[in-house]
């Protein structure tokens, strides 16, 4: 029997990606979304780019027990991949409390309806900003940790949860990857990021900018220790992403307890270059100006991924130039996103 798994935020932009990477694969997978910031058509998109339809999918918010608990009840999960958080970093400063409820408050939730339903594996999204403002790159997964914003704490909250639970609960088996910038989309198009009102994040804002939407890319700060000023991130194509959750899904088992992987290119990429690189592949210029910078950002965020290549025999195989060809197929032919 193929393995069911279910993802949380599986409409999201790395979710719905990763839906298809696990359909195109066997698995049978299950959707939990409570479409704070997704579109439920993205639903659809996934099964006709996968080709084959999802198992369920369910508008539950993770933090709601009962009813996440029905859907456990319902479908015999033998996994669990949990994307379900916000993950703005400017929003976090000013929304610190929704941050910790539901991204600290849903993985709490999320924990204890698998105790219930016991089931012990799975794979958490983590992320690189729990490094915060790093005074060497690249980073590995034994660097300091020390966020710099509230998103990045409850991102970090989280990982000591899993540890602590796993200290408990010894035939727990946690993967939590701290994965860089994902950006880019499915090349086939119909998949892509589709962030609820202003994007918070470049790429998409970017992409918006050279379709006509938005006016000019505001950016944050050209005063940075970078050759150009502005800030410098490992960029990292949204299915290589995707690709890196289902080969965690094969290597959950290899033993019990909590583990800790980065998921990155290791090439560091800053602003003005993603710019010029999402400009040669639209063929269309991107105004921009430059503004303040934002609070909580840092520098310059780079990976060490050696770990997870000799680990799992794995490694990304997507360039910028890909990243920024695919994200703009996906707007181009999407210029208002699913509502197109």
């Amino acid at each position: 029997m193929p393995e069911t798994v279910l993802v949380t935020g599986g409409a999201g932009f790395i979710g719905s990606h990763t839906c298809v990477e696990l359909l195109a694969h066997g698995y049978e997978v299950v959707v939990v979304d409570n479409h704070a910031n997704s579109s439920p058509h993205a639903l659809e998109r996934i099964a006709k780019t996968a080709g084959r339809p999802l198992a369920a999918a369910y508008q539950v918010d993770v933090r709601d027990r009962p009813a996440l608990s029905r859907v456990f009840a319902t479908h015999q999960v033998d996994a669990v991949i949990h994307f379900a958080a916000h993950k703005a970093v400017g929003e976090s400063v000013a929304l610190p409390v929704e941050y910790y409820d539901t991204n600290v408050g849903g993985t709490c939730a999320l924990l204890s309806v698998m105790h219930e339903h016991a089931v012990r594996r799975l794979v958490f999204s983590s992320s690189c900003s729990v490094y915060g403002d790093a005074r060497t790159v690249p980073l590995t997964e034994q660097s300091p940790v020390a966020p710099t914003n509230p998103y990045a704490r409850t991102k970090l909250t989280c990982e000591r949860i899993l540890e602590d639970v796993c200290a408990h609960l010894t035939d727990l088996k946690v993967l939590a990857l701290r994965y860089f910038n994902p950006v880019g989309a499915h090349p086939g198009g119909l998949l892509g990021e589709d962030p609820q009102g202003v994007p918070n994040n470049v790429m998409p804002y970017v992409a918006q900018v050279a379709v006509g939407r938005r006016e000019r890319l505001s950016v944050f700060g050209d005063d940075y220790p970078t050759p150009d000023g502005t800030g410098v991130r490992d960029y990292i194509h949204v299915m290589d992403v995707a690709e890196g959750h289902r080969v965690a899904l094969q290597h959950v088992d290899d033993r019990t307890g909590m583990r800790v992987f980065n998921l990155g290119t290791g090439t560091g990429t800053s602003v003005l270059q993603l710019v010029a690189a999402f400009g040669e592949a639209s063929g269309r210029p991107i105004p921009y100006q430059v503004v303040d910078r934002r609070p909580g950002d840092v520098a310059e965020l780079v990976a060490d991924a050696s770990a997870v290549a000799e680990a799992w025999n794995w490694t990304t195989t997507r360039d910028l130039a890909a990243m920024c060809r695919d994200a703009w197929r996906f707007q181009e032919l999407n210029p208002h996103g699913y509502a197109s």
